[in-house]
């Protein structure tokens, strides 16, 4: 059901390539704000983290257990960030959205809502699921509010959830859109995209 997975999207503010090798100088110059890290369980702004963060990625992209991809502004092709498709779950037409980060240069500039409105779509309407997942750590008010405007459903919090940052309990808020729902989240991203062009 996932054979198409890791494809080039294309959208009018950014592009998004299945990560690769030719992708690093770009992202980790994009990585370099310790801001963008904050609630991650990476610490890619720092040489090591950055390089334990790719070879990661890759990684599980080679063993077929995710699909992360190179986020590049389509008007230069720079890198400047990433998410991937990861929790895969075929058998029951679900996955998760997550790892994403951007560059703090384009947070509040469409890049985000787009790149997600791609992620979603190829979701939906290519590979057929029925439900797409997102979690984030429960105190990242950002990436929360970001959710809730696409707009996922709140499901919960699952606390004591996993254990980040050199031990640091995380609480993880539970977020989802399905296939009934998507129509209106659809035309909700277009409309904030038509909005930043």
């Amino acid at each position: 059901m996932f054979e198409r997975l890791a494809e080039r999207l294309d959208g009018e503010l950014v592009i998004l390539e299945p990560l690769g090798p030719e992708h690093a100088e770009g992202l980790e110059a994009a990585a370099a704000d310790p801001e963008i890290w904050r609630w991650s369980m990476a610490s890619a702004h720092e040489p090591q983290g950055f390089a334990r963060w790719l070879e990661q990625a890759l990684g599980a992209a080679n063993e077929g257990r995710e699909a992360p991809y190179a986020i590049l502004l389509r008007e230069t092709g720079e890198p400047i960030g990433s998410s991937r498709y990861m929790s895969l779950r075929p058998e029951h037409r679900g996955l998760e959205i997550g790892h994403t980060w951007h560059a703090s240069r384009v947070w509040g500039k469409g890049m985000n809502v787009e790149a997600k409105f791609l992620l979603l779509q190829h979701a939906f309407d290519t590979l057929d699921c029925m439900r797409v997942e997102f979690k984030t750590d429960a105190n990242n008010e950002r990436a929360r509010a970001a959710l809730a405007a696409l707009p996922a459903r709140f499901e919960g919090i699952f606390r004591k959830h996993m254990l980040v940052r050199d031990g640091e309990l995380r609480d993880s808020a539970w977020y989802a859109i399905t296939d009934d729902e998507w129509p209106e989240v659809r035309a909700n991203l277009l409309r904030r995209i038509s909005e930043k062009r």
